[in-house]
Formats: structure tokens, sequence, C-alpha cells
């Protein structure tokens, strides 16, 4: 006989594994501590396997947790996507799309799937420049959304998750090794930039541009070549490359935000199409 497994109980689960803490889940789901453990408990009789461990105070997942975690994430973004479906009417029109080079080709592809399963009639219009052109297009009203990459989050927009930058390059490379570091950065306008300048030159690292375009094919192509090291979002590291270790002549670098913003006034298709950004992003569905 078929089980079904509530999709509340698959929320709970999603959200202590991002949070690593029951009191921290309870918090955002508005719940009570009792009802997320409760929920926990559900899912782990159907398992019939512990799905986190306590490590320093912090719930992680076991085993059994991490091969729960990609099928979770799908099933509750089909169960948000059946709500969204009943409660918008058949919408026709078209959508302004504004994403960075950084994070297109990680989280805009499961955007406009789920988006154009929905609404097939919509029409999308995708712009990719650097953030904070981006921003400018939307003051202008020249695009309805944008997705930034930012160390903050600036009025009328919100974060939608929360990444590390880091350091990236050939697997089994040695370009992080020369005397000056070969970097692969975008123009002036890319906010990695000047983070991952400031960064060298405190650690006092000598290091000289060998890519300075914000288009991630060139800056892919020569860290794949081993040509040059580059900052990326970690969530958005291609398979093809590795991220390299943090040492004295690799400085840590900031952690960073994944924004959503939007005109003032939004017709229901915009709306709708926020909301699954906001959903695809938040539970990391990417590529």
């Amino acid at each position: 006989m078929p089980r079904n497994v509530d999709a509340a109980i698959l929320r709970a689960f999603l959200t202590v594994a991002e949070t690593g803490s029951v009191t921290k889940a309870a918090r955002l789901l508005n719940l009570t501590q009792g009802a997320i453990s409760q929920q926990i408990r559900r899912l782990e009789d159907l398992s019939t396997h512990p799905l986190f461990v306590r490590q320093g105070g912090r719930l992680i997942l076991a085993p059994e947790g991490r091969n729960l975690l990609a099928p979770a994430q799908r099933c509750l973004a089909a169960n948000d996507d059946l709500v969204a479906a009943l409660r918008l009417p058949a919408v026709q029109g078209e959508v302004r799309f504004g994403a960075p080079y950084d994070i297109i080709g990680s989280y805009t592809p499961a955007i406009l799937r789920r988006f154009s399963r929905m609404f097939p009639a919509i029409r999308v219009t995708l712009v990719c420049k650097d953030s904070v052109l981006l921003l400018a297009d939307l003051k202008a009203g020249d695009i309805d959304l944008a997705l930034t990459t930012e160390t903050g989050c600036g009025r009328g927009g919100e974060t939608l998750r929360r990444d590390r930058l880091v350091w990236v390059g050939a697997k089994g490379g040695d370009a992080h090794t020369r005397t000056p570091l070969p970097l692969s950065l975008g123009a002036e306008t890319c906010v990695f930039r000047p983070i991952a300048v400031a960064a060298l030159r405190k650690a006092r690292r000598e290091w000289q541009a060998i890519c300075t375009i914000s288009n991630m094919e060139p800056v892919r192509a020569t860290l794949e070549a081993d040509l040059a090291v580059a900052p990326l979002l970690a969530h958005s590291v291609p398979a093809t490359l590795e991220i390299l270790p943090e040492d004295k002549r690799l400085p840590r670098l900031p952690a960073f935000r994944i924004n959503l913003y939007g005109a003032a006034e939004r017709t229901p298709v915009v709306q709708a199409f926020a909301e699954q950004a906001r959903r695809s992003v938040a539970a990391g569905l990417s590529r």
C-alpha cells in the first residue's frame, strides 16, 4: 500500500537541515520546537533510520538524511508549484528578468524551467549584466525583476540565500601557486573584483589579471586551462573546477547574498515569476 509524506514534514526537515537547529527552524516556520521535533520523528519513522546527528551543538545530516535531501527538495518544489497553480488564474504577458553572470548558469535555468511549465504562454526576456548594472536597469524601468550578488541587501530587496565567495581553479592545477597570482576577474562593475583584489593586497599577494570580462565562458576557459584562479560563489562552481583551500596565500573571502529586487508596482505575471525565483533560489535548486 503506497504511503504519502506530508509536505509540512518535508518543509520541517529541509529547514532543520539548512539551519542546523530545531529552534531556528521553528522560528522560521512559525511553529513550536515540539511540533518541528514531532515532524522529524514522523519522517524518521518512515525512514527507520535517524536523519540527523548532533555535532558541536548543531544538527547535521546523517547519511540517510543526505540521501533524502535532493528528493525532499524536488517534492516540496512540486508541492509549491501545485499550490501556486491552484491560486493563480491563467495569465498572459511578459516578464523582463535580469541575473548577473556569476549565477546565471546555476540558478536561472531552474527558475525558467519551473516558470515555463506553469505559465507556458508568458514570454520571458532575460538580461545578463553585473549586479550594479541590473539595479540601474531596474530603477530605469528597463526590467521588472533582478537577482543580484551582494555582500549586503539594499532597500527594497530581499535576501533569498547566503553563499560563500571562494577561490576556484582547475582540478589538480597549480595556477594558485604562481607569482604573481594569475586572476580571471570580471569587468570593473563586477562586485567580486574589488573584494578579491583588496583581500590579496591585505595578504600581500602579488597578482596579475589574465581575464577582465564579465562573462563566465572566457573566465571558465582560463580556469579549466589552469591559466588562472577566480573568486566565485561556492554553490555556482562547475563540476569541472574545484574550490581551492584557504591559506595565507589565498586569503579568506567574505560571505555574499543572493538578493531579489523588483519594481514597486508588479503585475500578477511578475509576482508569479518572483515567487518562482524565491522558491528556486531559497531551496538551492541550481542547474
